[in-house]
């Protein structure tokens, strides 16, 4: 008799255990509220702002092409037809997830878990009824939500999270994003393209804090270039819903005070775990700092009988990373020798342009004292990023000193998400600079910047001229 497993959450880590666990011919239940599988990112998070990003890209592109002497009018948005079509995405990509899980013959349950013990859960259906779902082991991916300002909870409708953003009941025109992280920097490129007038507040000195600086300068200049204004060391006080607007107090970082009005909020300050209300004071699951679950590399938990994976454990909170401790969890449970044992996993921000780093960051290396080597490839001297009238990126590369070997990427730049898994696998195979630059890369392609970067580290490029310095 196979090993009955649970998988609490439908998410991309949620549902890749799932599948893989079904794969390795386990008897698999998978719980979720929604009707397919997918989570938040799917219905809430990944795949609808990206959706909307695309919407953004193309208003962005057609004012744009005028450099090219293409001129197009205003465009006319029908803010109904713009929600439909992400809706359509949403609803082709959880619908195939439906059928995979079908095909796998996983039992899906929609409801609400909580744990009744170690070995069982009690699961509140969809329609009502009530359920006791015994198991063998269990997956717990109950992912995260939106994370709250309480001074700033103030129950009005015009005070929106990253869930409600992208719903895009309305384009505000006035709207403040308190937040520069990814989240808020997407949402405010989404907003800014439709027509809102946007404010960006951040409590922190910079926008994207923890990325490079060169990296993270040309979003800079687009962010400050699309927004009415962007406020680092500045925090939001107090808001008040005066009936028609809402009324903002900032003060920036030497305590002067300043009152400021709004049609909408939007509150984008990251995101917490879903470990609360679910029943693990019933089992013996560690609940750690800032209520992440406390699990090791093989997704074991502190009952033997229960395995967490995704946001739930952990930064960071990205789904591909979630995916992979998923498959983690089910190959353990199977009992295979599996554990997540990797060198790097790849960040990407969605903006305009966009930014993506993986492995070593310059910051890290000059925060920890580690030795580099650094090789940059500036977008100007692309061929390809030319063309399309998008040569504000950049490309580098970070390598050891004495071995070669690669120890982190980072590019900024129309696309830049698209092309950093070749610094992933550069990481995880142990590269060198050598290898990326031995490699032909097809021209004129802006995948080659990366090549050019690896030999910009050994001093000399094809297309850009490094000067020897002088012994």
């Amino acid at each position: 008799m196979s090993k009955r497993v649970v998988v609490i959450g439908g998410g991309p880590a949620g549902y890749g255990a799932a599948f893989r666990a079904a794969d390795l011919g386990l008897d698999v239940t998978l719980i979720d509220l929604d009707s397919n599988p997918g989570g938040t990112c799917l219905y809430r998070g990944c795949i609808p702002s990206k959706a909307l990003l695309h919407v953004a890209k193309v208003i962005h592109e057609a004012r744009d092409a005028a450099h090219f002497g293409l001129h197009f009018e205003a465009p006319k948005i029908d803010l109904d037809r713009v929600r439909e079509a992400t809706q359509e995405v949403v609803t082709k990509m959880t619908g195939g997830l439906g059928q995979l899980s079908s095909a796998r013959k996983i039992t899906f349950v929609q409801g609400r878990a909580e744990f009744k013990n170690s070995t069982s859960v009690n699961v509140t259906l969809k329609d009502g009824g009530r359920e006791i779902i015994t198991y063998d082991a269990c997956i717990l991916a109950t992912g995260s939500v939106p994370a709250t300002l309480p001074h700033l909870d103030i129950g009005s409708d015009k005070v929106m999270d990253s869930t409600g953003a992208l719903a895009l009941e309305s384009v505000p025109e006035r709207l403040l994003v308190i937040g520069g992280g990814y989240i808020g920097l997407e949402l405010t490129t989404v907003y800014a393209a439709l027509g809102s007038k946007a404010t960006v507040v951040d409590f922190a000195p910079e926008i994207l804090m923890g990325a490079d600086k060169d990296l993270k300068k040309p979003l800079a200049d687009r962010v400050n270039e699309m927004c009415e204004a962007v406020l680092v060391n500045t925090k939001v006080n107090s808001i008040e819903d005066t009936g028609s607007t809402i009324k903002a107090i900032l003060e920036d970082g030497d305590g002067n005070t300043s009152e400021h009005e709004f049609d909408k909020v939007l509150v984008s300050v990251g995101r917490k775990p879903n470990s609360t209300d679910i029943g693990l004071e019933n089992t013996d699951v560690v609940v750690g700092d800032f209520g992440f679950v406390e699990a090791d590399r093989q997704m074991r938990t502190g009952d033997p009988h229960i395995f967490a994976i995704g946001d739930l454990i952990g930064q960071p909170m990205l789904a591909h990373k979630g995916t992979a401790e998923g498959r983690v969890a089910a190959e353990v449970i199977a009992g295979e020798k599996s554990a997540f044992d990797v060198k790097c996993i790849p960040a990407v921000v969605f903006t305009d342009p966009e930014v993506a780093w993986v492995g070593l960051t310059e910051l890290e290396a000059k925060e920890t004292g580690v030795k580099i080597n650094v090789g940059k490839f500036s977008w100007a001297a692309s061929g390809r990023a030319t063309t399309v009238g998008r040569n504000d990126g950049l490309t580098k590369i970070i390598a050891d000193p004495e071995t070669d070997v690669i120890l982190g990427m980072g590019i900024v730049g129309a696309g830049a998400g698209e092309l950093i898994a070749e610094g992933a696998l550069a990481i995880e195979m142990g590269a060198n600079a050598t290898d990326i630059a031995l490699t032909i890369h097809p021209h004129p392609t802006l995948n080659e910047t990366i090549m050019e970067s690896a030999e910009l580290l050994h001093g000399s490029s094809t297309h850009m001229f490094k000067p020897k310095r002088k012994k």
